[in-house]
């Protein structure tokens, strides 16, 4: 059926020329140039619950296909015609364009399915056809909901939680694909997880959504693993809700600029990269040192929460900035910072640092890492690290040492000196490493005890723990680790392995301990010797005894046979030629955590999240433990990923 030469034809022509060349464009990658289907590529959804929604306007950039394949080679993938123009195809297109160009404009609404939050269209492809061409943003749509199985999938989790954000705010613009994300997004915009939104509100978000979208399509390229969703979530890590909705276009298409590699780290599948050894190029001559511009003097400023005399932390941090000072006098200047103890304090704190000539900051604890964050996006001249693990930002670097090496040694001490076969462990937080230093320590326990059993208690929780383990028997404990190198606090029984004699003396036996100021050192003679990490990548350093930033403080109430051999498996770790993991080891429920054949890598260390046979006890969830704690847990936590955003005193 030949057409008249009008607008709408011409317009047609345009649409056909773009299907034509993206089509083409698509095959030459090995890639469809058509719709995809739902019935071929989800036939499971034939046997899913269906649910009829009202009429409502749906995002067009969401409607990505057909419910089945009758009209699928019309359109090219973005769903741009693709019959000839003489075609009846073309002369129902070429109308719907004029009604679209007229004062009538299309008012039908369209028939689609609506499957994991994307759209395939039943009926009315020629109007999605029209209004994507001419750049609609929503569509009318008559939709239908397909329901999945709930499973233990996060993506079916999330969407879930997605129907739940659906049905209180209509807002279909918005797609998580791991669980908890819809919670945490409605604390950050102030909004409680039952409560209705106005239509005010709801156009507010919408509209600051896709500017931000806008915003985040038009600074570059990133790979699927990142999406809108999760740089608006990074975002509002760093501004506030008001801050978004209010921001001017290029306004804030900067500050996103100033988050883009933050981003892209996150666009990485292996997010972080766990650098185990320091890596100082101390090979460069200075001549190639100063060609390549690179500095011989640091201004470094430590940010604690607290001060010495408050936080046994925080005078390791301090010591070991005093070490750092002493042993590199001619390559550092170094200032100290105290009680920074809330987000804004500590953002002001490292603004006056940054101001004085700061061109290191270290933040000495992980609930520095949110100011810290902020920070880094305000001074991006400025190199910043935080003492923290597995945090996917490139702008800022974390740090920790590998503490369960240390306790792998204390381990085997308390196995030996346990002659009923019962060792006490007292555990600090539920976050990310500690299940590896519980672990090593069992491991430890049962090289010199084998059949022994590890009781576990935590600090964290409403537990009297030495005395809940007195009351089981238990006569050799381990309590928290000794904070900076010195025997001394070993003394009192509250740091470290100990033994209970006879007649209740605690008798000291030996702890793990940090060696802070050898981290910090390890780091600036990096930084000084001109080794620099990708802009666009996460690193968390995460040292151990071949290091030198971990090491072990024992009494000398350790029998002489048991110190030599703990002395022995030491310095193996020291010379990097032990790997306590290199063993089978068993978890509670019977699953294999280590085969030990092929190793454990350090992202699997760190997000251990299951405990040994050996140990009865388990892990604590967030609302077990003290509400003082629960900062902390839902920082670095575990099962973070299980906590739902709230306040906490």
């Amino acid at each position: 059926m030949a057409v008249s030469d009008t607008s709408g034809k011409n317009e047609y022509l345009k649409a056909r020329s773009l299907a034509l060349k993206e089509k083409r464009e698509l095959e030459a990658r090995k890639l469809t140039g058509l719709p995809p289907v739902l019935d071929e590529q989800h036939p499971e959804t034939a046997r899913m619950a269906v649910t009829e929604l009202n009429v409502q306007d749906i995002p067009a950039d969401r409607v990505i296909g057909t419910k089945s394949a009758g009209r699928m080679n019309a359109f090219s993938a973005s769903f741009l015609p693709l019959m000839d123009a003489d075609s009846e195809f073309a002369y129902k297109w070429i109308m719907l364009c004029e009604a679209h160009l007229s004062d009538t404009g299309i008012r039908d609404p369209i028939v689609c399915y609506e499957y994991l939050g994307s759209f395939y269209v039943q009926e009315g492809n020629k109007r999605v056809s029209v209004l994507k061409y001419f750049g609609a943003v929503r569509i009318p749509a008559k939709v239908l909901r397909i329901l999945p199985a709930k499973t233990n999938d996060p993506r079916i989790a999330a969407y879930y939680e997605f129907v739940d954000f659906h049905r209180l705010t209509g807002i279909w613009d918005v797609q998580f694909r791991k669980p908890g994300e819809f919670a945490r997004l409605l604390h950050l915009i102030g909004k409680k997880s039952d409560e209705e939104w106005t239509d005010n509100e709801i156009r507010r978000f919408n509209t600051a959504f896709h500017y931000f979208r806008e915003a985040f399509s038009g600074l570059g390229t990133v790979k699927k693993e990142v999406s809108p969703e999760d740089a608006l979530m990074l975002f509002l890590d760093v501004y506030t809700y008001e801050q978004l909705a209010s921001m001017p276009q290029p306004k804030l298409k900067k500050a996103l600029s100033g988050l883009w590699n933050d981003i892209m780290a996150a666009s990485e599948p292996d997010t972080v990269k766990v650098n185990t050894v320091p890596a100082i190029d101390e090979k460069k001559s200075v001549i190639q040192k100063l060609i390549a511009g690179v500095p011989k003097h640091r201004n470094i400023a430590f940010v604690y929460q607290s001060d010495p005399g408050q936080s046994q932390w925080t005078r390791g941090h301090s010591e070991g900035a005093a070490y750092l000072s002493h042993i590199m006098p001619d390559a550092v200047t170094v200032t100290e910072h105290f009680h920074a103890d809330t987000e804004e304090t500590a953002e002001q704190i490292i603004a006056e640092a940054a101001a004085g000539g700061a061109e290191l900051v270290f933040t000495t604890t992980p609930l520095l890492l949110n100011a810290t964050l902020k920070s880094a996006v305000k001074y991006p001249k400025v190199r910043f690290y935080n003492c923290s693990a597995c945090q996917p930002l490139s702008s800022v670097k974390s740090y920790y040492c590998r503490t369960y090496e240390g306790k792998f040694i204390t381990g085997v001490i308390a196995g030996a000196l346990a002659e009923n076969g019962l060792v006490g462990y007292v555990g600090s937080y539920p976050i990310l490493g500690v299940p590896a230093s519980i672990n090593a320590f069992a491991l430890g326990v049962r090289m010199t005890n084998p059949r022994a059993r590890i009781l576990l208690e935590w600090t964290c929780t409403n537990v009297d723990c030495l005395r809940t383990l007195r009351e089981k028997g238990v006569r050799v404990i381990s309590n928290r680790d000794v904070p900076v190198p010195d025997a001394n606090y070993l003394r009192n029984g509250n740091y470290g392995t100990f033994l209970i004699g006879n007649d209740g003396e605690l008798v000291p036996l030996a702890s793990p301990c940090w060696m802070w100021g050898k981290l910090y050192e390890n780091i600036v003679r990096s930084v000084l010797a001109g080794s620099a990490e990708k802009k666009d990548q996460a690193v968390n350093y995460w040292w151990g005894m071949d290091s030198g930033v971990i090491d072990v403080t024992l009494s000398d109430r350790v029998p002489e046979g048991v110190r030599a051999l703990a002395g022995i498996l030491t310095d193996r770790l020291k010379k990097g030629a032990l790997d306590p993991f290199a063993q089978k080891l068993a978890a509670q429920d019977g699953s294999v955590i280590s085969d030990g054949a092929t190793g454990l890598t350090s992202m699997e260390l760190l997000k251990m999240d299951r405990l040994a046979e050996s140990v009865e006890g388990r892990i604590p969830e967030y609302d077990e433990v003290f509400e003082m704690s629960r900062a902390l847990v839902r920082e670095l936590g575990v099962h973070r990923e299980r906590v739902k955003p709230g306040t906490e005193d």
